[in-house]
Order: structure tokens, then sequence, then C-alpha cells
């Protein structure tokens, strides 16, 4: 699948400290691609890199075939952690002003915020000030600000913050609605059951470089601890030099396999000496392989 952002060997230093060291990134188009990392391990240096808030002191970023530069701003979107709005500025007016910024016309504007409100139902606060609004509903104006002129590249970070579940549930919703229709996403955040249910991809960010990058489903291939759910008709499976037996729970055996067997030839050996009732293969969680490639750096 074509990149429509390569981050290829950036280099960020300030002073002594060197956020980013010969970081690589390669993001799909049509994707929605995790950044993970622990709290300053360089993720949102890289974000203000790829916005062109801040400059690589070496390394490169394309951008849809082309080294990033100014003309590409319009075409990426940007939601920070720490949002921003003018509190004393009406809803309205502000979200119109920022939708021009982008180099949306007055009434191209207009029509697709009164869209986008209508949709998020709150068109009622239009003409109140943004102080009067709660932190979720901001969000949401921020939100529709973000996504408002259609970039090809959005950013989100930690967009799920300061939302309740039902309100994260729509935003998590629209993100992967503009996923399918073709829009590249860098979704940044903690919650890693979030990765797990919207991310095709994602890489891992720790000490300042990369320590994972990939497809979700090879990362996992990668992680595999060759665990077993087993559960048989007799009540006890016994250890084996080709398996560990990590709990059991009544007929419900946990095992993991053992290095240097085949986990086929071993669930076919289990099958031959026992009835198997049900069979499940434990797949590692994106928070379990989060844990486990920190812990080893």
């Amino acid at each position: 699948m074509a990149a429509l952002l390569e981050v290829k060997d950036v280099v960020k230093v300030y002073g002594n400290y060197t956020a980013l060291n010969k970081v690589n990134l390669s993001i799909p188009k049509g994707s929605i691609y995790g950044l993970l990392g622990p709290n300053g391990a360089g993720k949102t240096t890289l974000m203000r890199i790829i916005n062109q808030i801040t400059a690589p002191d070496s390394g490169s970023v394309i951008f849809d075939g082309e080294r990033l530069q100014e003309k590409h701003v319009s075409l990426i979107g940007y939601l920070p952690e720490e949002r921003g709005l003018y509190k004393k500025m009406k809803v309205g007016e502000q979200a119109l002003y920022l939708a021009q910024l982008k180099g949306m016309t007055y009434d191209e504007a207009l029509s697709k915020l009164r869209y986008w409100f209508k949709r998020f139902n709150i068109i009622e606060w239009w003409p109140k000030k943004v102080e009067e609004l709660s932190k979720g509903m901001a969000q949401k104006i921020q939100f529709i600000v973000t996504i408002l002129h259609e970039p090809k590249l959005l950013i989100f970070d930690e967009p799920f913050s300061g939302f309740d579940p039902i309100n994260a549930s729509i935003i998590r919703e629209e993100i992967v609605n503009l996923r399918d229709k073709g829009t590249t996403i860098i979704f940044s955040t903690h919650r890693m059951e979030s990765v797990e249910e919207i991310c095709d991809h994602f890489a891992l960010i720790n000490n300042s470089e990369t320590i994972l990058e990939g497809s979700i489903q090879n990362i996992k291939k990668q992680f595999d601890n060759k665990q077993f759910e087993v559960t048989i008709k007799e009540d006890t499976l016994l250890e084996s030099q080709e398996y560990s037996i990590i709990k059991k729970v009544n007929n419900v055996h946990y095992l993991t396999i053992k290095d240097n067997f085949n986990q086929k030839d071993v669930i076919k050996s289990i099958n031959e000496k026992h009835e198997i009732i049900l069979l499940k293969k434990h797949t590692p969680s994106i928070e379990e392989i989060f844990i486990k490639a920190i812990g080893n750096e």
C-alpha cells in the first residue's frame, strides 16, 4: 500500500535532550495509524514536525511523494491534545474564522459547518459564546473545525479526552467514516482499546526511537506467545514436555506451547488423548504488546 506520509531518520535535539533519534514511519494512504508511546517518548515533537510547527535537525518527511513543505499545511488537519478556542467569541463566528484560515470561502465554510453542527445536534450553540460551552461541547467544535476542510491527513492527539462514553463513540464512528472515505489518519492515544478497535497500523516510540512499526496483524504475529485456551471433556490435562499449563479453571486449561514444538502437532497430540470441546488461541492485545516491548527496552 502506497504511503501518504514517510518519516525518514528524523532527529530533533533540544540542547542536551534528544527528543527524536532517527525515527522512521511509513503511514499508508487511507489508514488509521496509531502513534503510541509512554509520556516523553517524542510523539508530540513528531506531530509538531509533521505540522511544520518546528523542523527536524536532520532526516526528512515525505508527504504524498514530495518533501514536506509549506504548501502542504492546507492538506493537514491537526487536533492537539491541549485544545484552545477564543472564549469571548461566539461559536459560529469562530468556527467560520478558523475554516477560512484553512482556505475555505465563507459560503463553503458556512454550508459545511451547518451540516456538521446539525449532524452533532449542536446547532443551537451557534450564537453562544465559547466560554458557555462544556469541555465536551468545545471538543466537538474543535473536531468539526479540524476535519471541515477535508484534508488528506488528519492528526488526532487524544481525540476522546473529555468525552463521555456516548460522545466518544460518536467521534470514534466519525473517524472510521473519514478513513473509509479515503482520509489518512494519525491517531495518538494512551487508550490501547481504541487502537485495538480502529487502527490498521501503529508505531511504538520509546526513548525517542521507533521500536515497533507496521500493521497490527504483522506486529501481533511477531508477539505470538503460543498460548491457547483448551477445554476438554475430562477434568484434567496433564503437564507435558510440549507445553506448560499456566492455569486451570474446572476443565478449561490455559497453556503455552514450548519453543521448538509445532503448535498444530501439539494440539493434534492433545486431541488424540483427550476430547477437545473448545480450542481458542490467545492473541496478544495491543496493551500486552506495549508493555512487553517497553519492558524489553
